[in-house]
């Protein structure tokens, strides 16, 4: 009772520790296609604010180059050729343009030259003007050949519960490994483990209530093995009738003295399949089971 217990344990740990893993996969699959929309808008919109910014630099024919996800929530904006910066426009353009794709409003901008990575400008956007530090209003940064690199500042924390729940789930399949529902070990019968007795050519399987020859089994009554039994204690050696009759039916109703060589006579064909066993009648005495020395 304690063991087929603790076995459902087992196994209500197992599948709620399976369910939960598919659950936090299922998010940790979510999010990683939240993140790869989240970048497409991205490089859109700051594809659109490159074209404006060459725009604002009277130049239609250079080319903005690819942008690039540099790190976690950090992108990267650059060009073919070298723009002034005016950095009353690139907040404009950059607020525009992330409002439309509906980024966060939540995010840290540098210009960096592209010579020696030094930043020429920055400034902090945030939910609501007042926080915002948007420094060098009305100024002109001189025209070079500039990288706009953005970070946002709101996506760690998806990234943060991303790992959660990669770690949910490597606990989760660690937990169910642990409790994984053990099968019972199913015992193999084969003739080195099986209980019976070698008789001749058979396998006498008292337990079982059958004789065994080759492939063929002979199935025997309560009775023919309790019989069986006493002969097979006292091979080639006389039986009497007393005896058997006491031991056998002693205890289990009314003995019909014709019934013991019912039982025997029955027997006997069980038995004819081997010549090295004969089950002989001992006239007036008794019964006698005699094993040939050279039987097997």
């Amino acid at each position: 009772m304690l063991f087929a217990l603790l076995m459902n344990q087992r196994k209500i740990y197992f599948y709620g520790s399976v369910c939960l893993a598919i659950f936090a996969a299922i998010m940790v699959f979510t999010s990683t296609k939240k993140d790869e929309t989240f970048s497409e808008l991205v490089k859109i919109a700051l594809r659109d604010v490159g074209n404006k910014l060459l725009l604002a630099n009277q130049d239609s024919t250079s080319l903005i180059l690819p942008v690039q996800k540099v790190e976690e929530s950090k992108f990267q904006l650059s060009f073919e050729r070298e723009l002034t910066i005016f950095p009353d426009t690139l907040v404009k353009v950059v607020q525009e343009s992330f409002q439309k794709a509906n980024l966060p409003s939540h995010y840290q901008l540098e210009v960096k030259q592209c010579k020696d990575l030094a930043v020429a400008y920055s400034f902090l956007q945030n939910h609501s003007v007042e926080k915002s530090i948007v420094p060098c209003s009305g100024r002109t940064i001189p025209q070079k050949c500039y990288t706009i690199e953005v970070r946002f500042l709101e996506k760690t924390t998806t990234s943060n519960s991303k790992i959660i729940w990669i770690a949910l789930i490597s606990l989760s399949l660690l937990s169910a490994f642990m409790f994984f529902p053990k099968k019972k070990k199913t015992k193999q019968l084969d003739s080195t483990n099986e209980h019976f007795i070698s008789l001749g050519k058979f396998q006498f399987y008292p337990e079982e209530n059958k004789l065994k020859v080759k492939a063929i089994e002979i199935n025997l009554s309560k009775k023919e093995v309790e019989l069986l039994s006493l002969f097979i204690e006292n091979p080639n050696k006389i039986i009497k009738r007393e005896e058997l009759s006491k031991k056998v039916w002693e205890d289990h109703g009314v003995f019909v003295g014709r019934s013991l060589d019912t039982y025997i006579s029955k027997l006997r064909k069980k038995l004819s399949e081997d010549e090295s066993i004969k089950l002989t009648n001992v006239h007036g005495i008794g019964y006698m089971l005699e094993i040939k020395a050279n039987g097997s």
